[in-house]
């Protein structure tokens, strides 16, 4: 819920609202676990309740124009794939969740000719979000960068990254220290398909992880896609679990 404009509480799920401007505003819904005790399995009536008061969320909201929610491969959730299907939410491609010490991300070059630096002004933030908009053909960057500026502006330790090669921006990714404790989240690593296999996404992550253990950070957890994923398991990451991200896109 980092960032969110407002979290509302419904049941299990958390549920917060996203983006400075009313026709950019999508929502992100959450939860520590579906079942009624931690470690239990929660049956389909439980599951089918969930995803009513989500599905009442997701109406009482018409601003939104899209939901997601992420389940995981360790969750005892009965159903709850089936559930969200018949509610209109479409899964995507599952990422893995990785887990380890800041510690072995830390050592790497950086390429020739390649420049990486925090994206500190808003015009470098701009630059570095459409790229990866670029790459995942999405629409993040009018969301990310307002949200980045006000959390910035707020005293949050959030940073956007870039590396620039041949006067562009050709990867970039976000850092998320997780307040009060010694994790932080990579997010959003992205790098231009022609620029793939020259080290420049390790040493991005390397620059940032960096900037993270400078700050007190001890670990670094991701949602990695299969591209990232061999990079930060070399890295000493573990993957501890699988997430699929369900996405529900309001019709024009």
């Amino acid at each position: 819920m980092a960032g969110a404009l407002s979290v509302d509480r419904l049941g299990p799920l958390y549920l917060g609202i996203h983006g400075e401007e009313a026709e950019e505003r999508t929502g992100f819904v959450s939860y520590a676990r579906l079942a009624r005790e931690p470690g239990g399995t929660a049956d389909r009536a439980l599951v089918d309740e969930a995803v009513k008061l989500l599905v009442a969320w997701r109406d009482a909201h018409p601003e939104l124009t899209e939901v997601e929610i992420k389940t995981r491969s360790h969750d005892r959730a009965e159903g709850l794939a089936e559930a969200l299907t018949a509610a209109g939410f479409e899964a995507e491609e599952p990422e893995s969740v990785m887990l380890g010490p800041v510690d072995g991300l830390v050592d790497a070059p950086t390429p020739e000719g390649v420049i990486i630096a925090p994206a500190l002004t808003e015009e470098a933030m701009w630059a570095a979000a459409r790229m990866e908009d670029e790459v995942f053909g999405s629409s993040m960057a009018e969301r990310i960068v307002p949200e980045l500026l006000r959390r910035r502006a707020a005293g949050e330790a959030v940073a956007l990254w870039s590396a620039v090669a041949d006067g562009r921006v050709v990867s970039a990714g976000r850092i998320e220290p997780v307040v009060g404790t010694q994790i932080a989240g990579i997010w959003g690593g992205a790098t231009l398909p022609e620029y793939r296999g020259r080290g420049i996404y390790r040493a991005l992550t390397a620059a940032r992880a960096t900037a993270a253990r400078d700050q007190g950070i001890r670990f670094i957890h991701s949602d990695s896609t299969e591209d990232s994923r061999p990079i930060l398991e070399r890295s000493g990451l573990f993957k501890v679990t699988e997430t699929t991200p369900f996405v529900w896109r309001r019709e024009a």
